[in-house]
């Protein structure tokens, strides 16, 4: 689909494009068509997806392989990366190009259905007051989504392999966020996880 454009704003990125291996090896169930008991049945994708886009303008990026994926997010922007099978960090790195006149992005997951829209609310507001890069945490633990600036456009664009954004973090100042959401830290890799959420 068409995209909108992005231009000065900040921009959420929903990674939709992996695989869930963990979650069912042998690839017949993808975690995120499942329903969520405590989202009056809507799957993991459409909230994760819903949260992000209350906060902000979003594109999320998809597999090209699971089109009931589409009908899960179809009123918001979406993407379809070829290469996802390559690593997170190709998803990722497709997005931005994607929204690359963004002047930062909200990278989040869409397998953490959990992460509140005041989360990235919040985030957002940091890289607007200058954060290069935001994270969030909890109880002192910092967690996912993460947000960067338009500074690192260049080096979003580089990234190869499975780690995601996380060679960043580990190399470039960062700016914390405090935050009363439990959800930056709750991911759905598991049918237990699934069971879980319910409890």
């Amino acid at each position: 689909m068409s995209l909108p454009l992005y231009s000065g704003q900040i921009v959420g990125l929903l990674l939709a494009a992996g695989r869930g291996r963990r979650f069912d090896p042998a690839g017949i169930q993808n975690k995120l068509l499942q329903s969520l008991p405590t989202a009056a049945g809507r799957t993991v994708l459409a909230s994760a997806a819903a949260a992000l886009a209350a906060a902000l303008p979003v594109c999320i990026v998809l597999r090209p392989d699971v089109p009931e994926q589409v009908a899960q997010i179809a009123e918001y922007p979406w993407v379809q990366c070829v290469n996802a099978d390559d690593g997170m960090a190709a998803s990722l790195a497709y997005g931005v190009q994607q929204t690359r006149e963004a002047a930062g992005w909200v990278i989040a997951l869409a397998d953490m259905p959990y992460v509140e829209s005041a989360t990235i609310q919040a985030l957002a507001a940091a890289l607007r007051q200058g954060a290069d890069i935001a994270v969030p945490t909890f109880q002192g633990r910092r967690g996912n989504p993460v947000g960067f600036s338009r500074l690192h456009l260049p080096r979003l664009l580089a990234l190869r392999g499975d780690q995601g954004a996380r060679s960043l973090l580990q190399s470039f100042p960062l700016v914390e966020v405090a935050l009363d959401d439990p959800g930056i830290h709750q991911d759905i890799d598991t049918v237990a996880d699934i069971r879980q959420s319910s409890s």
